[in-house]
């Protein structure tokens, strides 16, 4: 990956909601790499800020209440944040596109399939097909989703089909487009565990097959250790570990990573999962220095004060966590 140009790379984002009552600081500089091809987890307990990311990369975020206060967007090396909307409707919907957490929100109860599939395809070929040729592309959407008999579901409204069903037809929607980046968040929330297994096994052979690359959004651990090249751990709106997957499952180094490992359910006996103490601090007012002291039973005193920087611990693995700055490191040599 290193030799390639990411093709997504938010820089530093900072975003804050204006509420009645306050200001949340939700991101806190947060910095995300997806390079062409691969892809990448973003992990997190619920509420840490990794949707407002995605919907932000994606300019979707509802402004008000939401406010972006610093950072960069690049997608392409181009700053998003920067474009106007003509120039990011080049972008969003046809290069850059996003599965939902929820389909039954995701998708109008008042159209059909066909009815929802025609403006995503006339606006991904710029309106350059004919009735007739978005049909035949939303047969074949249909059709690389494995769902039968796809011209009855066409005519089919949402309230007709099941949720596992209402889902791949969003994934459907989704890389009808051919889009070169897809942000699936949560895609199997709603299903039963069965259904969710078969849909993301599905999403990840449609993302190989086509050469597109992913973020993956889940609060779920299993999901990304069999789907995901990379991983990002989130925490209170900052990233606090990245890593090959395979790596942070075998050595989690941020306290809070290991927390999440630690909650982990074993089944194969070695205890009762444990939990993280303490909860998601309050937006309207942050912790100073690292969010996630208030919760670490390695907090020093620097961490009280001064958020931690990024150390590469090894190739490809950053943490922002004092524990290994430089001279924790040399101590432990």
């Amino acid at each position: 990956m290193v030799n390639k140009a990411p093709l997504l790379e938010i820089k530093n984002l900072r975003v804050h909601y204006k509420v009645y009552g306050g200001v949340l600081k939700v991101l806190d500089g947060v910095n995300l790499t997806v390079y062409p091809g691969e892809k990448v987890g973003l992990v997190g307990e619920t509420g840490c800020g990794k949707t407002t990311t995605m919907k932000t990369a994606l300019a979707i975020l509802p402004v008000p209440p939401g406010v972006v206060v610093g950072g960069e967007i690049l997608y392409k090396g181009r700053n998003l944040l920067a474009m106007s909307p003509r120039q990011l409707s080049n972008v969003r919907g046809r290069e850059m596109t996003m599965i939902f957490q929820d389909p039954m929100a995701a998708l109008n109860p008042v159209f059909n399939v066909e009815q929802q599939f025609t403006p995503v395809l006339k606006h991904a070929a710029k309106n350059h097909l004919s009735n007739k040729e978005i049909h035949a592309q939303a047969v074949l959407a249909l059709q690389d989703v494995a769902l039968a008999d796809p011209e009855r579901l066409l005519q089919a409204y949402p309230i007709q089909l099941s949720g596992g069903m209402r889902q791949r037809v969003c994934i459907g929607m989704a890389l009808a487009t051919r889009p070169q980046l897809l942000i699936a968040d949560e895609p199997g929330t709603a299903l039963d565990v069965t259904i969710q297994a078969q849909v993301l096994r599905l999403l990840n052979n449609l993302v190989d097959r086509l050469n597109t690359s992913i973020i993956l959004i889940t609060h779920s651990l299993g999901v990304v250790y069999e789907t995901v090249d990379r991983l990002y751990v989130m925490y209170a709106g900052n990233i606090v570990e990245v890593a090959p997957t395979r790596k942070l499952f075998s050595n989690p180094l941020h306290p809070y990573s290991q927390g999440l490992m630690d909650a982990v359910p074993k089944l194969s006996g070695g205890g009762i999962s444990q939990g993280i103490s303490g909860r998601i601090p309050d937006y309207s007012h942050p912790p100073a220095g690292c969010r996630f002291h208030t919760r670490c039973s390695h907090v020093m005193e620097i961490c009280r004060h001064q958020k931690p920087p990024e150390f590469e611990v090894e190739e490809g693995h950053k943490v922002a966590c004092y524990l290994y700055g430089p001279k924790n490191q040399e101590a432990a040599v």
